[in-house]
């Protein structure tokens, strides 16, 4: 006996349901993982790294990011890079801060899928080479884009983690899209680029690594 399609059940089509759950799972991965950060920092800047109230962040932040690691491994694992037009840009930054956040074995592991990502424009290239400096920084190598803040309890303040030849950083940044390294620093850590302080420190850097190489 046959039926028009107005007789069939109506159901909502698998690829929307599955774009509408991630979108709200990136959404709560997104608040959990930046809230504690931003509070964080505002603790830092009033109190300092070491307050109570800091380290209280700190420990929510931690706890939030074990749980979302694993959901964006699951995701990443089961559906590979995600569309951007079904995540958008928000989405993208939402797993690469997850990315960026995580150890190094997570990131080397991304990293192949991330440069893949990025070849099928799926995912902008300021986010590979932000996970690329992480890699370098966590290495203990020179960082090539400047995008890595380090806390140096000698000092007790934030500075860039050494650079490979910051004389010529904004060409570098440039050629993938990037803004120059000092405007990048000035919105994003309220830091001030100083390119003859810069230069010393990485050719210290150098002098370091080549006394452990001995």
């Amino acid at each position: 006996m046959a039926c028009s399609s107005q007789d069939l059940p109506k159901e909502t089509p698998k690829p929307v349901e599955v774009s509408e759950n991630l979108i709200a799972v990136l959404d709560t991965i997104w608040r959990s993982e930046q809230e504690p950060i931003t509070l964080r920092d505002s603790f830092i800047e009033k109190y300092g790294a070491e307050s109570k109230e800091a380290q209280e962040q700190q420990e929510i932040y931690e706890r939030n990011h074990a749980v979302n690691e694993r959901k964006v491994k699951e995701i990443l694992d089961k559906y590979g890079w995600p569309e951007k037009e079904v995540i958008g840009e928000q989405g993208n930054r939402t797993i690469c801060n997850v990315i960026q956040h995580s150890d190094n074995e997570i990131r080397l592991k991304y990293l192949p899928m991330m440069k893949e990502a990025v070849k099928m424009k799926k995912l902008a290239p300021q986010f590979l080479v932000r996970a690329e400096d992480r890699i370098a920084t966590e290495r203990g190598d020179l960082q090539i884009y400047g995008g890595q803040m380090k806390y140096y309890p000698e000092t007790k303040s934030f500075n860039v983690w050494p650079v490979f030849d910051p004389v010529n950083i904004d060409k570098r940044r440039a050629a993938i899209g990037l803004g120059p390294i000092a405007e990048h620093l000035k919105n994003r850590f309220n830091f001030e680029w100083n390119l003859e302080e810069q230069i010393k420190r990485t050719e210290a850097f150098k002098k370091e690594q080549g006394k452990k190489g001995n």
